[in-house]
């Protein structure tokens, strides 16, 4: 069983309008809503490629319980959400059907009690006794210690189980100091974290500073990984327009499932890869166009660069 850690789960609501304009009114042309937040996006693209998965995190209010029923009829995947006395966030994705990008109004998610903080501690301790491999993913809601990676990452540890962290901001910053397994963030959150925009000198920082492996999002141009024993590049053979939302998400599902599966570092990155460009054609996140992906896996071009310092 994969695990997948979502502290601030949503339900993601995606609007389609013909073109979007500041400070005009809009007729809304499709709407969609889905179980949200970033590990649950994880967990749903897991759960597709047929992996049992579980997700945990918070829940509460009305918009959790939506999300909770939406998940079960997710096949694969268990619930094992704790409940909150808040309310679970919404995210709004307004698509733009004319220029292709996508405008995103994330809430900040409800306040969470130290009782419920221990709870979900509790909860998670008990869930690493089965899984294979943890992912710890997305912004940290209101209560929550901006150290709480950090310290989840030491628990997976201390259990045996790889642990995948995809955070930005203070919580990145801190959560590296846990020395997660694998750390998989875009180039601006590179940047951030270690103030380069060279996207294999920033690699190479972010591992002395604790990740095991980096694994940067490099948009179109696909995904930089800097493991102890090598660097390795993995791009598409083609560049495909659409929706971005979800396309780094999709990244981790391939490479914790192939990192189950006991596959080598190409072979992550290029599933990885697949999948991520995949979820481009695809409405919303969590989710991704299947024949694209099988299409694209073969042409997917992963070349080794030099041996990691």
């Amino acid at each position: 069983m994969i695990l997948t850690v979502t502290l601030n789960t949503a339900l993601d609501i995606t609007y389609h309008v013909p073109s979007l304009r500041t400070g005009d009114s809009h007729r809304v042309s499709e709407v969609t809503e889905r179980p949200g937040g970033k590990g649950v996006n994880v967990a749903r693209v897991l759960a597709a490629l047929g992996h049992e998965v579980t997700v945990t995190g918070f829940s509460g209010g009305t918009t959790g319980r939506i999300m909770r029923d939406r998940l079960t009829e997710v096949p694969h995947l268990t619930d094992a959400l704790v409940p909150v006395s808040g309310t679970t966030r919404r995210t709004v994705a307004v698509v733009d059907e004319r220029s292709g990008t996508t405008t995103q109004l994330n809430e900040p998610g409800p306040d969470i009690t130290h009782a419920e903080w221990s709870a979900f501690q509790e909860v998670y301790e008990d869930l690493l006794a089965s899984a294979s491999a943890v992912a710890l993913c997305g912004s940290l809601p209101p209560g929550v210690p901006v150290g709480a990676y950090a310290g989840l990452i030491r628990t997976a540890r201390a259990a045996g189980v790889p642990a995948l962290l995809d955070t930005s901001g203070a919580a990145l910053r801190r959560g590296v100091a846990g020395r997660p397994d694998i750390l998989k963030p875009n180039a601006d959150e590179l940047a951030e974290l270690t103030g380069s925009h060279e996207p294999l000198r920033a690699t190479q920082d972010a591992r002395r500073r604790g990740a095991g492996t980096v694994v940067a999002s490099l948009g179109p141009d696909g995904l930089l990984a800097a493991t102890p024993d090598a660097r390795w590049r993995a791009a598409p053979p083609a560049h495909l327009h659409g929706n971005p939302t979800g396309a780094g998400d999709s990244a981790v599902a391939g490479i914790l499932s192939a990192l189950v599966e006991h596959q080598p570092w190409p072979t992550r990155l290029s599933r990885a890869a697949a999948l991520s460009a995949a979820t481009v054609l695809s409405p919303t996140a969590g989710e991704f166009d299947r024949a694209t992906y099988e299409n694209l896996l073969p042409g997917i071009t992963v070349t080794r660069e030099t041996t990691a310092a």
